[in-house]
């Protein structure tokens, strides 16, 4: 598999760089530019990235038609950024100082289709009506396939992984929907990260 070709977008000269030198350590990981918000778009065609890295300042308009991650400096930037991250195709909602295996693993799973938003962003902005029940209770086979989901993973590498068939995953994720009263693994993922049953 190709490495995920990402494109930072950053004002702050020292925070593109800095996060382009992490980042181009990870041999899954490809930095192929990095660039400033008032020119992202136009860079868009010329990086051809397969998914966004925006590190969010007060007044950005982080709206992409490619999958984004955007880092925020707290829960107020995230309250601001999130409504303009609900057109993108899917993303990533995490505080600037996420670990770097964290980030790793929200950016492949954002590529992969799902949404992402760190647990302490989560209770503070996701509404109350897309909340999983408190007494919410899952096996503990259930959250081994909650946890392949929030990595992105399909029902086939989640049962490789498992040791189980493909046919076990999708009885357990049907389970875990039905519980979590989610609409899609996606919404499973974001109700669960909200109940605190998994975190990224």
């Amino acid at each position: 598999m190709p490495p995920l070709r990402l494109l930072i977008v950053a004002d702050d000269l020292l925070v593109r760089s800095g996060l382009a030198s992490l980042l181009h350590a990870l041999a899954d990981l490809r930095v192929v530019g990095v660039t400033t918000t008032a020119t992202a778009a136009q860079d868009l065609p010329i990086f051809q990235p397969d998914l966004l890295l925006w590190v969010y300042r007060s007044g950005d308009t982080p709206e992409s038609a490619l999958p984004i991650v955007v880092l925020v400096a707290d829960d107020r930037d995230a309250a601001r950024a999130l409504p303009l991250l609900q057109a993108a195709p899917r993303f990533g909602l995490l505080l600037r100082d996420t670990a770097t295996d964290v980030l790793r693993t929200t950016l492949h799973a954002v590529a992969s289709g799902l949404t992402v938003v760190a647990p302490a962003l989560a209770r503070l902005l996701l509404p109350a009506s897309t909340s999983a029940s408190e007494d919410v209770q899952l096996t503990p086979r259930e959250l081994d396939v909650l946890h392949g989901l929030a990595q992105g993973l399909t029902n086939k590498a989640i049962a490789h992984k498992l040791g189980i068939t493909d046919h076990t995953v999708k009885f357990h994720v049907n389970a875990i929907m039905t519980k979590l009263n989610a609409q899609s693994r996606t919404d499973a993922v974001v109700r669960a990260t909200r109940a605190g049953l998994v975190a990224l």
